[in-house]
C-alpha cells in the first residue's frame, strides 16, 4: 500500500517571502545584530542560541509594536492560501514547522484554518528583554542546538508509513531535509541540496509547490 503523505511547511522566507525575524531585527535590534545573524547562516553558531542572543537585543516593552508591525510588513508568498486549501481537500496532512516565534507566527497564520498543526518557539516578555522559550527541542537523535527541532519532529512520522515532503528555504531546515523522502527547496536551502545531493525540486511559489505534489500523487503514492 501507498504511504500517505505529509508535508512540513517552514514559515520564514517560505510561507512568507521574507524572513520574518530578520525584517523585525532590521527595525528594532540595535546595530550590530548582523553579526548574530551571519554567526547562524555561517553554522558559526548553533540556531537556538543564536535566536536567543537576537531576541535578547530587544526589549519587551517593544511586544504590541513587533506584532503589529510583522502583521503590517509580512507579504504571503503566491498561492499559499490554495495549497492549503488543496492539502485539506484531498487529505494531506499540512504542518508548520518554524523556527519563528508564536507572538508573530500565530497571527499571521491566524487565517488559514485548514493547517493542522503549527510548531514554533515560544516567548516570554515578563523580563526587561525578550525571552525566547523552546517547546521542540532536539532529541536524543539530534546533535542539538536546533532550537525548534525540526528532525525531532520529523521522526514522529516513520518512514516506513508516510512519504515526507520538506518545504523550506534556509540553513534552519537543513537536517530536516536530510531525513525527507522529498525536499522542495528555495534560496540558501536550494544550494545546500545541490551541494549535498538530496533529492529535491526547486520552487518559487507555492502553485509551484502544489505541482510537485501533484506529480507525487501520479507516482503512486497514497493520500
Amino acid at each position: 500500500m501507498a504511504k500517505p503523505i505529509v508535508i512540513f511547511c517552514d514559515f520564514d522566507g517560505t510561507i512568507t517571502e521574507r524572513d520574518m525575524i530578520m525584517t523585525l531585527m532590521e527595525k528594532f535590534a540595535p546595530e550590530g545584530w548582523e553579526t548574530i545573524k551571519d554567526d547562524i547562516l555561517s553554522q558559526r553558531i548553533p540556531v537556538q542560541e543564536g535566536v536567543g542572543k537576537l531576541f535578547s537585543l530587544i526589549p519587551s516593552a517593544k511586544r504590541e509594536e513587533l506584532v503589529k508591525y510583522a502583521e503590517d510588513a509580512v507579504k504571503i508568498r503566491a498561492g499559499f492560501s490554495e495549497f492549503v486549501t488543496y492539502c485539506r481537500e484531498n487529505g494531506i496532512q499540512f504542518l508548520v514547522t518554524s523556527g519563528g516565534i508564536d507572538f508573530f507566527v500565530g497571527p499571521i497564520l491566524a487565517p488559514y484554518g485548514d493547517i493542522n498543526k503549527i510548531y514554533c518557539n515560544g516567548s516570554d516578555f515578563s523580563g526587561e528583554t525578550i525571552r525566547i522559550l523552546w517547546p521542540h527541542g532536539c532529541d536524543e537523535r539530534c546533535d542539538g542546538g536546533c532550537g525548534m527541532c525540526k528532525p525531532s519532529i520529523l521522526r514522529h512520522y516513520p518512514a516506513d508509513q508516510y512519504t515526507r515532503v520538506v518545504i523550506g528555504d534556509s540553513i534552519t531546515d537543513l537536517k530536516a531535509s536530510r531525513l525527507a523522502d522529498v525536499v522542495l527547496a528555495r534560496s540558501l536551502l536550494l544550494e545546500k541540496c545541490r551541494e549535498e545531493g538530496l533529492p529535491h525540486e526547486a520552487f518559487q511559489d507555492f502553485y509551484d509547490v502544489m505541482d510537485s505534489i501533484k506529480r507525487l500523487q501520479t507516482k503512486g503514492v497514497s493520500v
